[in-house]
């Protein structure tokens, strides 16, 4: 039975085509500031699907081969098992971010469950190519394919972050009788005395400035400028608790330019680390928008 095993020309083929989809999804799995996915129990859940994953992709390679068509149906199957799975994680997410002191956001959420699903087909996509390369070029193609593939995963693993479309600016927290500022820019009414200290003393003000219309527009949705508090207040800590309304971070936004004022209530007072996590915030796929793009297709009579 084993030898029948190693004697079958297509076993090298699958093992490359396995591994690669498998090392593919490894790399494109961590744990970070969000801490989702959980660990471990997170990450056997996904190490799981990238394992279902890379297999689907690399005996669609053989199936082919014999011509056995019906390969392509138990693709079109897990496609949509995939889509399951972007289902499963926004409804997780959902539920975690009731108990949030500062909420992710639906936009954030739909874009973590979209990153899921995107990157199971990533691994197909890999298992996929590194098998054909091994099956028409020996080892070696298959080898050179995966590793150039897993290069473009990587690539495609990170976007843009706030500093790409914003210049961060640090600016002065001013309490003005009830009225709580952000240098020049409007953020929200406090009546209690108490707070008003509370604000004033652990209250840290950015000012973001779009570099481009395109930008303007991007900060300026709603979904956008919460991840910015979420990302913010999981990194620096908050200080606010349950039934507390008046120690809220917020952004509000300048009507006239674009700017964004961010107040921030982080535990500790670190202006340098609080310019980096700004910086570090990701631009959410579902948030970005071009009307530049419109205005010259307009021009150009399109």
């Amino acid at each position: 039975m084993m030898s029948k095993i190693v004697s079958n020309p297509m076993i090298l083929p699958i093992i490359i085509g396995f591994t690669a989809g498998l090392v593919c999804r490894l790399l494109m799995l961590r744990t970070d500031y969000r801490q989702y996915p959980t660990y471990p129990h997170g990450r056997i859940i996904h190490i799981a699907l990238g394992v279902i994953a890379s297999l689907l992709g690399t005996v669609f390679v053989p199936s082919l081969l014999k011509q056995e068509y019906t390969a392509i149906t138990f693709i079109t199957l897990a496609a949509q098992q995939f889509r399951d799975v972007r289902n499963m994680e926004r409804n997780t997410l959902n539920e975690i971010d009731k108990h949030e002191l500062v909420p992710r956001g639906g936009t954030y959420i739909e874009g973590i469950a979209m990153v899921f699903e995107g990157r199971n087909y990533m691994v197909i996509l890999t298992s996929l190519v590194s098998t054909f390369a091994t099956v028409f070029f020996s080892w070696w193609g298959g080898i050179i394919a995966a590793v150039l593939i897993i290069l473009l995963a990587l690539k495609l693993k990170t976007g843009n972050n706030l500093h790409h479309i914003a210049e961060i600016v640090p600016a002065n927290v001013v309490v003005d009788g009830r009225n709580l500022l952000v240098e020049d820019i409007y953020i929200m009414n406090v009546g209690s005395t108490d707070a008003q200290r509370q604000l004033s003393t652990h209250g840290m003000g950015f000012i973001l400035v779009p570099k481009n219309d395109n930008a303007v527009v991007t900060l300026a949705h709603p979904g956008q400028r919460q991840a910015i508090l979420h990302d913010a207040s999981t990194i620096l800590g908050v200080y606010t608790d349950e039934g507390e309304p008046s120690l809220t971070p917020l952004i509000k936004r300048d009507l006239k330019t674009g700017r964004l004022g961010v107040f921030l209530l982080p535990m500790s007072k670190d202006e340098d680390m609080a310019m980096k996590v700004l910086s570090s915030v990701p631009i959410l796929e579902s948030a970005i928008r071009m009307p530049k793009k419109a205005q010259a297709k307009k021009r150009d009579g399109g």
